[in-house]
Order: C-alpha cells, then sequence, then structure tokens
C-alpha cells in the first residue's frame, strides 16, 4: 500500500520491527566500534541504529560501562587460544595467548583504553581465563598464586596495549620519542650515572621483544612469589 499525501500509513501497516534482545544490542554496538570507533557507542546512537528509543536498551544493558564490558567479550572470541591445547613449554604458549589477546587491544584503540576499567564477565572472558589458569597450572604454579597473578597478566597486557594504541594515534608521537632519545643519551655521567651508562639498554629492544621479555618476567615471579595474608 502506497500512502497519499496527507494519508500515513497506519502503524499496524508498517514492518514489525525485529525483537530487541541483549545479543542484537551487543552486535550492533560491536559493528558500529568496527566502523567508527569505540567512542561512538553509545546508547543514543545504539536506539539509532535499532530504531528504537534509549529507555528501551537500558532493560537489557544497565549503563554504557557494561556495554563496553560486553563489546569487549565479544572482541575476546578473536584471542587464539589454541596454543593452550597443544603441545610445548608452557611457558611459551602462556605467552603465545597473551600476545593474541594485547594484538587484539591493540587493533581497537578506544576498546583497548576502556578495557583499563571495563570489567567483562562473559563466555569469552571465561574461556580466556580458563586457559590462562590451565597453562598456568600444567607449569606446577601453586592455584592461588595462579589466581592472583592471571590478573596481573591480564592487567599488564591490557595497559601495554592502551599506551601502544594511544602513543599510535598521537601526532606528536615521534618527537615526543626523539626527545626521550636526546634527554637518555645527553644524560650526565657526573649526575645521572646510570641513565648514562644503560640510555642504549633503555630503548633497545622491538617492542614484542620487550612484549615477550615482560610477560616472561612476570611469569617467572608469579611462580616464585608465594601468597599471605590471603
Amino acid at each position: 500500500m502506497t500512502a497519499q499525501p496527507g494519508n500515513p500509513i497506519s502503524r499496524r501497516e508498517r514492518p514489525a520491527k525485529p525483537a530487541l534482545t541483549r545479543e542484537g544490542i551487543v552486535a550492533t554496538a560491536v559493528a558500529v566500534m568496527r566502523a567508527e570507533g569505540l567512542e561512538k557507542v553509545t546508547m543514543r546512537r545504539l536506539a539509532q541504529e535499532l530504531d528504537t528509543g534509549p529507555a528501551s536498551l537500558y532493560v537489557y544493558v544497565s549503563n554504557t560501562a557494561e556495554l563496553h564490558a560486553a563489546v569487549l567479550d565479544e572482541l575476546l572470541g578473536e584471542v587464539d587460544l589454541d596454543p593452550a591445547e597443544r603441545g610445548g613449554d608452557w611457558r611459551e604458549r602462556l605467552v603465545e595467548v597473551l600476545t593474541s589477546y594485547t594484538k587484539v587491544l591493540f587493533e581497537h584503540p578506544g576498546l583497548a583504553r576502556s578495557a583499563l576499567t571495563a570489567r567483562p564477565s562473559g563466555e569469552h572472558y571465561l574461556r580466556l581465563l580458563e586457559s590462562l589458569l590451565a597453562l598456568l597450572d600444567k607449569g606446577g604454579v601453586p592455584p592461588v598464586q595462579a589466581a592472583w597473578g592471571v590478573d596481573v597478566l591480564l592487567q599488564f597486557a591490557t595497559a601495554t596495549a592502551a599506551e601502544h594504541s594511544t602513543c599510535g594515534q598521537s601526532a606528536d608521537a615521534e618527537a615526543e620519542w626523539d626527545a626521550l632519545t636526546r634527554a637518555l643519551h645527553g644524560a650526565s655521567e657526573n649526575t645521572h650515572p646510570h641513565v648514562h651508562a644503560l640510555a642504549g639498554s633503555l630503548l633497545a629492544g622491538s617492542p614484542q621483544a620487550r612484549l615477550t621479555w615482560c610477560f616472561q618476567m612476570l611469569i617467572n615471579g608469579m611462580a616464585r612469589t608465594p601468597v599471605t595474608g590471603c
């Protein structure tokens, strides 16, 4: 039926809108984030995309923070967990999973920064956590040390991704790095002897090499540091 001028189509004759679901809302949020960035993922914007009112979304998602946490959990489905299932050194496999997690966040700068405070609790997060804890168990790390340590590993990976994604978006990143390089190499041997002696080492290593070393350092420390006051 074609509406004539001045004769609006009855609501009963309009195509029915798909029913709202939490899964549909999160899928729409992920699509908006991929296209325009996480800063565009707001309740108002999603309401427009879903042809509804913002108030309708709060039935399924309490607030923007919960929405971003759900988006984060959805993206965690891209983390490569295969290393946890195959053979080989458990430390190396653990580093591979953590590196994959870091790369997923690095590909989405806004999400990396949001992940510093977001609290995902969905199935993808639980699968990631289970894989990490299983690898720590294979390495003989005591359970409580593993439980506390896995939180530190994920915090470090998240902070690293957020830092590098922020630097990558900064127009002044190269100039800031050059300034730091000059400052370290120009440090006086008399006033800053340690900085002077280690200037090259402070700047050495590729981002991947340093990331791997940091994960290994944290894993080794976790295995050797007992939990007290628990």
